[in-house]
């Protein structure tokens, strides 16, 4: 249980700094209480998205992969993001990605950030 608050704090951090850094994302909310409430729903949904989809889209792009040499990892990265936004759409939580090159630079923002997040906050093992 611990490990899954600690990767969804991570997670959440890492959705912070990709909406303070890249402008087409965007996170409104009335006060800054409820950014946060909804930050974390997002981390949420970018979790479980992460945790049930994205194994099976590498898994079906797998051949991509090899062939890129792993850079399609920043592709479906990018679509695990969208759906993410589009989820959080569907929840109407105040969450917004815009465009799929915006994916994709947020994609990579948010894996380096979850990635340091990840090497210095404990793991709970």
């Amino acid at each position: 249980m611990k490990n899954f608050v600690v990767k969804t704090i991570a997670n959440a951090a890492a959705l912070a700094v990709a909406v303070w850094l890249i402008d087409k994302i965007t996170l409104t909310g009335d006060s800054r209480g409820k950014e946060i409430g909804t930050l974390i729903l997002v981390a949420l949904i970018f979790g479980v998205v992460n945790f049930l989809v994205k194994p099976l889209v590498q898994l079906l792009s797998l051949p991509l992969l090899i062939l890129t040499l792993g850079l399609f990892t920043l592709v479906v990265n990018a679509l695990m993001l969208l759906l993410t936004s589009w989820l959080a759409d569907v929840f109407d939580l105040s969450f917004h990605v815009e465009g799929f090159w915006t994916a994709v630079l947020g994609g990579l923002v948010i894996s380096v950030v979850s990635w340091a997040l990840n090497v210095v906050l404990p793991d709970g093992d």
